[in-house]
C-alpha cells in the first residue's frame, strides 16, 4: 500500500488544486496510488498546513491553492523557450502583488534563458514557492557550471575574479545575443540571492549595500540560482532599473559598483598594479563606476596609482568614484590623484 509523502505532494498539489478543484481526491488517488481514505487524510493535513483551502460541503468539497504554494517542473533544455513554462506552468498557480509578480516573471525568464543559452546542459529544474511573506525561485541546470564557463570564455581561473566581473554587469560569453544585463539586474531585484556553481557559492542580500560575499556551496553539478523577494517590498522593476541609469529613466545601463573586497582575503591585500587593471577592466563601458572599498582597511600605492591615475589615461572617459573608504584608503587615493 502506498504511504503518504506530504513533501512530495507539496511539489505538485498547488497546480493540482487549481486544475482539479472538485475532483482533487480522485486525482491524488490516481497519481499516488493512495487509497481514497488516505488521500482524504493527506488533503486534510495540507488544509491544516495552509497548502490548500477547502470549501463546499463534506460530500462535495471544493479545493483551491492555499497561502503556501509551490510548483516544481523539470524541462529538457533543447528547444525550450523560457516564456512558455512561465505562462503555462507557473503564473496561473500563484497570487502575488502586481509589482512582485512583474519582478518574479523578470527573474524567472532571465534565469531560465541563461540556463538555455549558456549552461551547455541537458535539463533544468525550476521551483517557485510562495509563502505568506516571500516568493522563492530556484533554477538549477545540469551544465558545466557558471565559473567553468567564465574561465573558458574569458580566461579567468579565479572564481573571485570571475565574481568581480559579474558584479560589474555587461559580462556575457554570447555578445551577439546577450548584453550581460540578466544576472546583474535579477540579483538586484531579490532580497536574498544565492549563486552556486562548480562547488562555489556567492550571495547577495538586498539589505546589505556592500554586495556579493562568499557563501556555502552546494555540492552538485551545474549552476543553481536562488532568489527570494518579499511580498511587501517597496522595490519595483522600474526602481531597480532606474538606480543603474544615470538619467533616472531605467533605459540605459550607465552605472555600476565594483566591490573590490572580492579580490581580498586574510593573506591577499590590494597592492599591485595588475589587481588595479583587473578592477578597471571594462569600466569604460559605463558612464560612472563606483569603486566600493567596504571591508578594505588599506591599499598599496601601486594599486591606487594604477587605478586612479594611470587607467583614466588609458581608458578615455573612465569615470571612477571611490566609496566606503577607510581613512587610510582615502588618504592614498587622494595622494595619487593629486
Amino acid at each position: 500500500m502506498a504511504r503518504i509523502d506530504l513533501h512530495s505532494l507539496c511539489l505538485w498539489i498547488t497546480a493540482a488544486a487549481a486544475n482539479h478543484p472538485t475532483d482533487l481526491v480522485q486525482h491524488v488517488v490516481e497519481r499516488t496510488g493512495l487509497t481514497r481514505a488516505s488521500a482524504n487524510k493527506a488533503l486534510a493535513r495540507l488544509v491544516a498546513l495552509t497548502w490548500l483551502q477547502r470549501d463546499g460541503t463534506p460530500r462535495k468539497p471544493v479545493y483551491r491553492p492555499g497561502l503556501l504554494r509551490q510548483v516544481v517542473q523539470q524541462y529538457t533544455l533543447a528547444g525550450l523557450q523560457e516564456d512558455v513554462p512561465w505562462s503555462r506552468d507557473f503564473a496561473p498557480n500563484f497570487t502575488l502583488p502586481p509589482h512582485v509578480l512583474q519582478m518574479t516573471q523578470h527573474a524567472f525568464v532571465e534565469l531560465l534563458n541563461n540556463a538555455i543559452d549558456h549552461s551547455e546542459g541537458t535539463s533544468v529544474t525550476v521551483s517557485l514557492r510562495q509563502t505568506p511573506s516571500h516568493v522563492q525561485l530556484l533554477v538549477s541546470d545540469d551544465g558545466r557550471g557558471l565559473f567553468d564557463k567564465i574561465e573558458a570564455a574569458f580566461d579567468i581561473a579565479d572564481p573571485h575574479l570571475a565574481m568581480l566581473e559579474l558584479s560589474k554587469g555587461k559580462l556575457t560569453s554570447e555578445a551577439r545575443r546577450h548584453t550581460g544585463r540578466g544576472l546583474f539586474f535579477t540579483s538586484r531585484l531579490a532580497d536574498v540571492f544565492d549563486l552556486h556553481a562548480n562547488e562555489l557559492a556567492f550571495q547577495q542580500r538586498g539589505w546589505d549595500a556592500t554586495g556579493w560575499r562568499p557563501g556555502r556551496a552546494l555540492k552538485r553539478r551545474g549552476t543553481s540560482i536562488y532568489a527570494a523577494i518579499s511580498l511587501d517590498t517597496s522595490r519595483t522593476l522600474e526602481s531597480v532599473l532606474n538606480v543603474w541609469s544615470l538619467d533616472g529613466l531605467g533605459v540605459g545601463f550607465d552605472r555600476t559598483v565594483v566591490p573590490v573586497r572580492l579580490m581580498t582575503s586574510d593573506s591577499v591585500g590590494l597592492e599591485s598594479r595588475a589587481q588595479a587593471r583587473r578592477v578597471a577592466a571594462r569600466l569604460g563601458e559605463f558612464q560612472l563606476a563606483e569603486i566600493d572599498f567596504d571591508g578594505v582597511a588599506r591599499i598599496g600605492h601601486g594599486f591606487a596609482d594604477e587605478l586612479f591615475r594611470v587607467q583614466p589615461g588609458v581608458q578615455p572617459g573612465l569615470n571612477l568614484s571611490p566609496v566606503n573608504m577607510s581613512p587610510a584608503v582615502e588618504a592614498m587615493v587622494r595622494s595619487v590623484r593629486n
